[in-house]
């Protein structure tokens, strides 16, 4: 799933293994985040397969623009694609995104709806990590 950030809001990068789980994950947040959240996807290896293209997630974090974007990600090598592609922008680039230290679908989900209130980066990066924090039961 892609949308752009014509509107402004801090927008929301899902880096998973599976290229599944990501678009899932997306279509739910934008069920609830409503709109005007820009939301991309980084899911899968090359070629369809379970993995991390590095190569999808530099295209996706380049992709970011506007307020710019809180990144969750799902396991090991996802986080380190991420920093890996923060590392290849400039700059002022990488400091329009946020790699948040949270759980992927909570994670998200409190991104998003944040987000949808027309919050801060660190504001939705806040919401992220601190949904780690939420109990189910």
């Amino acid at each position: 799933m892609t949308s752009s950030n014509a509107g402004g809001f801090v927008g929301l990068v899902i880096v998973s293994h599976s290229a599944a789980i990501a678009t899932g994950l997306a279509e739910l947040v934008a069920q609830v985040a409503g709109p005007d959240v820009p939301i991309l996807t980084a899911g899968g290896g090359p070629e369809g397969t379970l993995g991390t293209d590095g190569g999808r997630v530099l295209e996706a974090l380049r992709t970011v623009d506007g307020a710019g974007a809180v990144v969750v990600a799902d396991l090991g090598s996802s986080l380190l694609s991420v920093k890996a592609a923060l590392a290849e922008l400039s700059p002022g680039d990488a400091a329009r995104i946020v790699l948040a230290d949270a759980p992927l679908v909570e994670g998200a989900i409190a991104a998003g709806v944040t987000a949808s209130t027309d919050a801060s980066l660190s504001e939705v990066a806040g919401a992220a990590e601190e949904a780690r924090n939420v109990p189910k039961l």
